[in-house]
């Protein structure tokens, strides 16, 4: 471990290879740390965590019902209580952390890359420039929750139909920033120079342009994974999200608007996972920023 470690933080790496890992693990080393930032990170791994043991953690089935336990309050039977049927709270909270993490990686997968590379060809284009930052203006004039419910109510109810209304009204800002940064980058000597030699203009942007955006779309993607949260939370709380009876955070909190003075915890402990969770990517993104920021 010392010799990995004394092999990691030299200061003189023989191939770029450990330079770039030396460059990870130093990164790493000032998030940890940070305490906001080790805060943001335990909270997103806990609930990574949570999805990929699901299956195998000692819990009820979330989908059990008991209609002699209905509203039961918190207790050693029930951490978080029961619903109006009888089920488990604290079982669905962990079932529901699923359908939302599957929905956030989705979106990001898709915005992310969408994203940047149309961001940098309208920057590195200037014939595309316009349309495509008008497009951007077209989506970006719409509140992302109102595009979102009206293409959710659209195509009905479902995970994808949730995957997709959000992925449309996300991948505006990833263009604007990555345009904006291709914009600034075009003219610097090397990319000069990589046309000197004959490169192509898709290679200069895949091979030059391309890596130097990713550390701010990462960062972005870490900050904008708070927002599908909600927006997920909101479809589901209007229906219009993950159908029943699997069970979803937003359509929890909204199963117990009519109870919610006589039991309060069936509205709240979804809410809290909601605010939990919300809060964990906020805190990490917020610590990467200030990692990736030459002011700082």
């Amino acid at each position: 471990m010392i010799a990995i470690k004394a092999w990691l933080f030299d200061d003189s790496p023989d191939t770029p290879l450990q330079a770039q890992l030396a460059r990870v693990a130093r990164d790493v080393s000032t998030l940890l740390r940070d305490p906001i930032a080790a805060t943001g990170l335990f909270i997103v791994l806990l609930m990574v965590g949570i999805v990929a043991l699901a299956a195998v953690l000692p819990v009820q089935d979330p989908s059990f019902q008991a209609l002699g336990d209905r509203l039961q309050p918190p207790s050693t039977s029930h951490w978080f209580g029961t619903d109006m049927l009888g089920r488990d709270i604290f079982s669905r909270v962990l079932s529901g952390a699923r359908p939302t993490l599957a929905i956030v990686a989705s979106v990001l997968a898709i915005v992310v890359p969408v994203g940047v590379l149309v961001g940098i060809a309208a920057g590195f284009f200037p014939r595309l420039d316009t349309p495509i930052m008008r497009l951007c203006d077209v989506f970006m004039a719409f509140p992302r929750l109102i595009l979102a419910i009206a293409v959710a109510v659209t195509l009905g109810p479902g995970i994808s139909t949730a995957i997709v209304a959000i992925a449309l009204t996300g991948w505006p800002t990833y263009a604007r920033i990555a345009r904006a940064e291709a914009v600034a980058l075009r003219g610097a000597e090397f990319v000069q120079a990589a046309h000197v030699i004959g490169a192509s203009r898709i290679r200069i942007m895949v091979t030059h342009i391309l890596p130097l955006c990713l550390p701010s779309a990462i960062v972005r993607a870490t900050l904008d994974a708070s927002s599908i949260i909600l927006i997920t939370s909101g479809l589901g709380f209007l229906g219009a999200s993950v159908p029943p009876p699997q069970a979803e955070w937003g359509a929890m909190v909204a199963e117990g608007r009519d109870v919610i003075f006589e039991a309060w915890w069936v509205s709240t402990m979804p809410g809290i996972a909601i605010l939990f969770f919300a809060l964990g990517f906020n805190l990490l993104g917020d610590a990467l920023r200030n990692l990736v920021d030459p002011r700082s």
